[in-house]
């Protein structure tokens, strides 16, 4: 990835279905080998009643991550509609859980989020994470912030994820981000 012009990469390593995604901290540990300097990870919630807790599924994440000798710049949370209840104070809870055992362990974390998910799932005028960094998702084609319209509390994005499912190298699917 680094030879085609990749400069940081950001793996999954935990998924929806509420297990730990080895795949993902596998590639995790690729890109750091392949040279590539700037390296993050995403935790995909499990948001079911039959998934493991808020705490539990971090704390798992993190067991994970330091068994696997793997180590990453930040965590994202993946805040995006699948699965997620509809009642905005639960939500809210959820993800404030989930960032307190983040915290507790060390981590600097940030949100993965676009507007329409966050007015689903929290509600737009709910600020709690907004001390944050935000990963912005909005497939416009266009590698900058022009286009970002505020919420939750952020007036500028972090990282803004801006194509799904391109073609990469070696004829993998990713996701293209500009991170200025």
């Amino acid at each position: 990835m680094k030879s085609h012009g990749h400069s940081f990469f950001i793996g999954r390593v935990f998924r929806s279905s509420g297990t730990v995604d080895s795949q993902g901290i596998q590639n995790i540990k690729n890109a750091k080998a392949a040279g590539i300097a700037h390296v993050d990870g995403y935790i995909f919630p499990c948001t079911t009643s039959s998934c493991p807790s808020p705490a539990t599924q971090i704390s798992e994440t993190s067991k994970a991550l330091k068994s696997a000798g793997a180590s990453v710049g930040m965590l994202w949370l993946d805040i995006e509609r699948y699965q997620w209840p509809s009642d905005h104070t639960k939500n809210r809870q959820f993800i404030e859980a989930m960032g307190k055992e983040l915290t507790s362990l060390g981590y600097k974390w940030g949100v993965y989020s676009n507007y329409n998910n966050w007015e689903s799932i929290v509600g737009l005028d709910w600020t709690g994470m907004s001390s944050k960094s935000l990963w912005w998702a909005t497939y416009n084609g266009q590698a900058n912030f022009n286009d970002f319209k505020a919420f939750g509390g952020w007036s500028k994005p972090s990282i803004h994820q801006y194509n799904g499912d391109v073609t990469g190298p070696c004829s993998f699917s990713i996701d293209t981000n500009w991170y200025p």
